[in-house]
């Protein structure tokens, strides 16, 4: 569970990080608590934290003790799908948790916690404004072409459509751009590669997204680290009736032990499989399966906006491995993309050469900036 304390006095100015706040290994004997603050050194310990209920007991229990829960003015939550209804923030009423609640299918691995969340923060902080944000609204107006899936229309008109994720990333990572490398570069044709746990791409042109790789799941597209990635529609009924494979049991294999956990058979870890990869064969084969799916995901991508300006890497892998870009620039070679080493190895914001035809960068994403923007503009206008 993360979580983070943010101060936001603009809706243009970069809101100010307060404290960040993170539990890993919910359900553990060890699980770990987090607290950072800037300019302060990062406090950990562990801890047994059965489940959500109890993550979110620690989370209120630090910010009281640490005498931060009067400063709350509003809460902001990364809400994973807004179903056909929500497409921009919105503050939560009993309505809207409502028909959250109603739409929790769409993506049953991620919307009951943040339900969860949702219902204790708003018991606790009765009198804050809440606001849901969504990670399929940066998508919500891509072309048509981009969001039907070839399957009878009746299924298309009840609302069954390729959605895309990890908009809220997105939607920061074009600020970012734009600061960086200006108005023209961001309203270029350009590819971000949003590669952490979760991986997707999108593609924007004129500022506006065109394409995804994430389509009606945040399981589709390209391989990630414990998700499969785009499938065979049939292979769910072979291995139903090949290997007596429930739904369920189909389910879980696709989100909790494929992608670079299960071709490996050693780690989720991106960082893990780049060490053992000299000594592990099911490693060196994940890694170059990520970095091919991902290279080829690019030029799909830059086939739907003609062409390719800019290239964007964020995420945790994307930010943090050096040899995942080579990797995929050196697939792409034929674009005209050429990587300066040095750069790329320090992490840059500019890791394409000067003999390159197209920029290739690397920027961090956080989405808490999108979604603290986004809660102090839709709770100010309301004051």
């Amino acid at each position: 569970m993360k979580a983070g304390l943010l101060q936001a006095n603009s809706s243009a100015d970069q809101p100010k990080t307060v404290l960040k706040f993170l539990i890993s290994g919910i359900g553990d004997e060890d699980s770990l608590v987090m607290i950072e603050q800037p300019g302060k050194l990062t406090n950990s310990s562990k801890q047994p934290i059965n489940d959500m209920s109890a993550a979110m007991d620690v989370l209120f229990d630090t910010l009281m003790n640490m005498q931060l829960v009067e400063s709350i003015q509003a809460t902001g939550h990364r809400v994973v799908h807004g179903g056909s209804k929500f497409h921009q923030p919105v503050t939560i009423t009993d309505d809207v948790e409502a028909y959250l609640h109603s739409v929790t299918q769409l993506a049953p691995h991620h919307m009951p916690s943040a339900l969860q969340l949702i219902a204790f923060l708003r018991k606790k902080l009765p009198d804050c404004s809440h606001v849901a944000c969504f990670d399929t609204g940066f998508f919500n107006a891509v072309p048509r072409l981009a969001q039907i899936m070839a399957i009878p229309r009746s299924f298309t008109d009840e609302g069954v459509r390729r959605y895309g994720f990890h908009g809220l990333s997105y939607q920061h990572l074009r600020l970012s751009f734009s600061k960086l490398a200006g108005e023209a570069a961001v309203n270029g044709r350009v590819v971000y590669a949003h590669l952490g746990s979760g991986a997707s791409l999108a593609a924007t042109k004129n500022g506006h997204p065109v394409d995804m790789t994430m389509g009606f799941s945040p399981a589709s597209g390209v391989m990630m680290s414990s998700r499969s990635g785009d499938l065979d529609p049939t292979l769910g009924s072979y291995l139903q009736q090949k290997q007596g494979l429930t739904a369920k049991e189909y389910d879980h294999m696709v989100n909790f032990e494929s992608g670079l956990l299960g071709v490996s058979g050693v780690s989720h870890d991106m960082q893990v499989l780049i060490q053992e990869m000299e000594r592990q064969d099911g490693a060196q084969e994940a890694v170059e399966l990520f970095c091919y799916q991902v290279a080829k995901s690019v030029a799909s991508l830059a086939s739907t906006i003609g062409g390719l300006d800019s290239l964007i890497f964020s995420g945790g892998i994307g930010e943090n491995a050096p040899l995942v870009r080579r990797m995929v620039c050196e697939q792409l070679s034929y674009m005209g993309i050429a990587l300066d080493d040095s750069a790329n190895q320090e992490h840059a914001g500019l890791i394409s050469s000067v003999e390159s035809t197209i920029g290739v960068h690397t920027i961090r994403s956080d989405e808490s900036q999108t979604i603290a923007q986004e809660v102090y503009k839709l709770t100010k206008n309301k004051d």
